[in-house]
């Protein structure tokens, strides 16, 4: 029997969890529908979710609904934005809503939310972007089909980010990694609502951020009266950073917007309470810190939030002769005073004011003074302030657990009295800026992440004049660079307080800058905790002009003297103007752009060379190397023009070859080659047997390159050694690829001993009448595996065809004077007045002359077009 029990059991429970596990799938299409149709019923705007799921097991006995990616984005006016949006959201009911009938609605008893976004816009009309209710012209009797009816009892919100923007009042204010739960009774019309909050808050007004990052902690207990829209806070506890408060009154809506009455202040005087204000991460273990003293906070807000006005309020935060002094730590902060007023009398924001009476502290015998005040604040703030002491700086880590890799040192003394508004600010107005006083620093040292080496700072005076901020004085050095400046910051209020780009102007001087010790790589850990490099960024926020001497500037392996120029920040961008400097045995000039705007780094650049050293420069300079390699074997001076353009590697900021354009215009000066480096000249020199590199005559040559796409392109020029002349034209790649052409216009007595020989036949004066042999070469391969090539056996079978037929044409010539002249068909017979016949030109030629000239032309026509017999040897007569 007992065994029939189990079994029955056994698959009773079986079933029961098949059904659980299948009842997802049963009512998964109806819910999916409830869904749309709630959303479609009541908003007007663009909704979409991924998925709705349905589970019995995640809150039994009770239902689960997921909605899994729930967005909401808005229509005109606020096309695009997101108004909300829940990566997840849990709907909590009862397992018999489920089965309820159609029209019939599903009672909710909870939701929960996570990793949202809720973005409330308010624009410059003043219409928010939350208002999405579709606008409802049907009876109130219509309503009895909504698909699910509010019940709730608990509900949660985790990592929600909350944003609000109103761009007619310049406000925003975000609440950040919001986490918010509540239970309480919904359905009754007056309920208590637990709820514990944790989040953080920034805001800004006008572009002035008063608040960043505070850490918000409030446990209260809500009196809600649903009816009257009324909302008491009944017990509650609140931290902000670590600053406890305690609220009690009342916030209620009504038609013309929220009606304020609350009380604020801190549960105890304690100074610990001032330390409490500063995040945590900063402030330390506050259980161990010594204080007396008193710290309070006290303030009252009452008053309507409507369009048109605030509730009035008066926060008094106060202090009076207090100290404190952290265990661990050599030194205390005495006779603190601090004195502040934040007040609105009269429910208008423009009638807002801040004093800061006073704010004052001791560390030993230093003492520093404040005290400022902000009237105006809605419409154009007016600032007055004036700051008056003397802070030594490496008593701050000894007296204030500050988390640096090195203590500060220095000793900072102001006396400053400012005054301005905003618009002023704004608009540059500087006229209407008060400034009056100095602030100096000295013995200053400071080693951190966002310098490369650390810096001293000797002595640093600024003045403030009635229209700028003047650096009288900057003696500053950091590794083995020292810089000398001063100048002006025109706008200096402005990028304070308004995110406006600084303005400046500076002369600066130095004996030894480095670029390496301002120029180290910054680096940034992944996520898998590897070192990445970051690319270097030209800071967006500076418009700045900088006139600079130098006696030595250290660039990689380049050191450059007496450098001189302009340089101007602006726009991401260096602008380089008249930069001299002497390098290589001579001088150059550059003007330039070096643009970090873009995705990728870009420069432009104008070089003038005036005499410098040809080996120094294309050896050392990896840019002049690539654009002529062969330059590296020229000793002498080298005049020139370079205008260059291309891409930089954004992490070094070296010229990336392959995207350089430009050309080069060059004139020699003095110049002998050295073929003992180049393997291309030795090649060059063993197929052509002629020539000597070593002997051409480079003095005073003009060459031009252009360059495009990693390749060289050298317009054809001639050369000249010795009484051959050479025309080389070609191009060469930054991959050091060459194809290169050469003609030589070669006399022929270079061409080797068998041309000598027949030029050996001809008399000078024939000789000079011979044309010069042309020979080409070709140079392809690279500049370190050349290949050669000559038509040289070409060019010598040439000239030897020519000299031959020369010489047959020479002989044959003088065989057809002598048969003339033996056969008398030279001349022509006339008579004489003595009736005798004569030659015209000549008397006839003796017997003996007539035989010469027959053996002659034999001999001549034996030698053109004959064999010559060989002599047989005479026989030995007998005595």
């Amino acid at each position: 029997m007992l065994k029939k029990i189990l079994k029955i059991t056994g698959i009773s429970l079986l079933l029961i969890v098949i059904v659980l596990a299948a009842a997802p799938f049963l009512f998964k299409d109806k819910i999916k529908e409830l869904v749309a149709k709630t959303i479609n019923e009541n908003v007007d705007a663009k909704v979409a979710f991924e998925d709705v799921g349905v589970s019995l097991f995640k809150n039994f006995p009770n239902a689960s609904v997921t909605i899994d990616k729930l967005s909401i984005i808005n229509k005109a006016p606020f096309e695009g934005d997101t108004l909300l949006y829940a990566g997840e959201v849990n709907l909590k009911m009862s397992v018999k809503e489920l089965f309820k009938g159609e029209g019939e609605p599903m009672n909710i008893e909870g939701f929960s939310s996570k990793d949202g976004l809720v973005n409330i816009i308010f624009n410059k009309d003043g219409i928010g972007n939350f208002d999405i209710a579709l606008k409802d012209d049907q009876p109130e009797e219509a309503s009895e089909s909504k698909p699910f009816a509010m019940n709730i009892q608990q509900y949660s919100v985790e990592n929600l980010r909350f944003r609000y923007i109103d761009e007619k009042s310049k406000i925003k204010m975000v609440i950040d990694n919001l986490n918010h739960e509540g239970s309480g009774n919904f359905a009754a019309e007056k309920l208590d609502l637990n709820t514990k909050t944790s989040a953080k808050l920034s805001f800004d007004m006008d572009k002035m951020n008063y608040m960043k990052n505070v850490a918000l902690n409030l446990d209260a207990v809500l009196g809600i009266d649903l009816k009257n829209q009324k909302y008491e806070f009944k017990d509650n506890k609140a931290l902000i950073n670590q600053l406890p408060l305690e609220f009690t009154g009342f916030i209620q809506m009504v038609e013309k917007g929220q009606v304020y009455d609350l009380k604020f202040k801190t549960p105890t005087s304690d100074f610990k309470n001032f330390l409490g204000l500063i995040p945590e991460a900063y402030a330390g273990n506050l259980k161990e810190v010594k204080t007396t003293g008193e710290f309070k906070v006290d303030g009252t807000v009452k008053g309507e939030l409507t369009d048109t006005s605030i509730p009035k309020f008066n926060v008094e935060i106060a202090s009076n002769n207090a100290s404190f002094q952290y265990p661990d730590l050599p030194k205390s902060v005495q006779n603190i005073v601090i004195d502040t007023k934040i007040i609105n009398e009269t429910g208008l924001v423009n009638d807002t004011y801040v004093n800061l009476d006073k704010l004052s502290f001791r560390i030993d015998q230093d003492v520093f003074n404040a005290k400022a005040n902000i009237r105006n604040i809605a419409e154009n703030a007016l600032v007055n302030a004036e700051l008056k002491g003397i802070i030594n700086l490496a008593n701050v880590t000894k007296a204030y657990p500050v988390k640096l890799d090195k203590p500060l040192s220095g000793i900072l003394k102001a006396d400053v009295m400012t005054k301005f508004d905003m618009k002023s600010v704004e608009t540059s107005q500087y006229q209407n800026i008060q400034n009056s006083g100095t602030m100096s620093l000295t013995g200053f040292n400071y080693s951190g992440p966002e310098m490369a080496k650390p810096v001293q700072i000797s002595q640093a005076v600024v003045a403030f004049n009635p229209n700028q901020i003047r650096l009288n004085q900057l003696d500053m050095k950091t590794g083995k660079s020292d810089i000398h400046a001063t100048g002006t910051l025109d706008n200096f209020y402005g990028f304070v307080f308004k995110d406006q780009i600084l303005k400046a102007n500076f002369d600066m001087s130095s004996n030894q800058f480095l670029v390496s010790d301002f120029m180290e790589p910054s680096t940034t850990t992944t996520k898998e905790g590897t070192a990445k490099k970051e690319a270097v960024k030209i800071p967006a926020f500076l418009d700045c002009a900088v006139t600079a001497k130098a006696n030595t500037v250290v660039y990689d392996n380049l050191t450059l003297k007496d450098v001189s120029g302009k340089m101007i920040i602006r726009d991401q961008a260096v602008t380089l103007q008249n930069i001299k400097t002497s390098i290589f045995d001579g001088r150059i000039g550059l003007d330039g752009v070096v643009s970090t705007k873009g995705k990728v780094p870009t420069f432009k650049m104008n070089l003038g060379l005036d005499k410098v050293d040809i080996a120094k420069s294309f050896t050392q300079l990896d840019m002049l190397k690539s654009i002529a390699p062969i330059a590296g074997v020229i000793e002498g001076k080298l005049n020139s023009t370079i205008n260059l353009s291309g891409n930089l590697d954004a992490m070094e900021m070296t010229p990336d070859l392959k995207t350089i354009s430009g050309d080069l215009l060059g004139q020699l000066l003095t110049t002998k080659v050295n073929t003992q480096n180049s393997q291309m000249l030795s090649s060059l020199t063993s197929n052509v047997k002629f020539l000597d590199v070593s002997k051409l005559n480079l003095n005073d040559v003009k060459a031009a390159l252009s360059f495009e796409n990693g390749r060289v392109n050298l317009k054809p020029i001639d050369l000249k050694y010795q009484d051959i002349k050479v025309t080389v034209g070609g191009t060469h790649g930054f991959d050091q690829s060459m194809n290169y052409n050469l003609k030589f216009d070669v006399p022929a007595k270079y061409l080797g001993p068998e041309v000598t020989k027949l030029l050996a036949k001809l008399t000078p004066a024939e000789q000079g009448k011979l044309d010069n042999v042309p020979v080409n070469a070709t140079m392809t391969g690279s500049f370190k595996s050349p290949k050669v090539a000559t038509d040289m056996k070409q060019a010598v079978t040439n000239v030897t065809t020519q000299l031959i037929q020369y010489q047959k044409d020479k002989l044959l010539n003088q065989g057809t004077s002598a048969l003339g002249n033996l056969f008398g068909g030279g001349t022509k017979p006339s008579t004489n007045d003595q009736g005798t016949t004569t030659d015209s030109t000549k008397t006839a030629a003796p017997p003996k002359v007539k035989d010469e000239i027959k053996n002659t032309a034999t001999n001549a026509i034996k030698d053109l077009f004959g064999k010559k017999k060989k002599e047989e040897p005479k026989q030995q007569q007998t005595p």
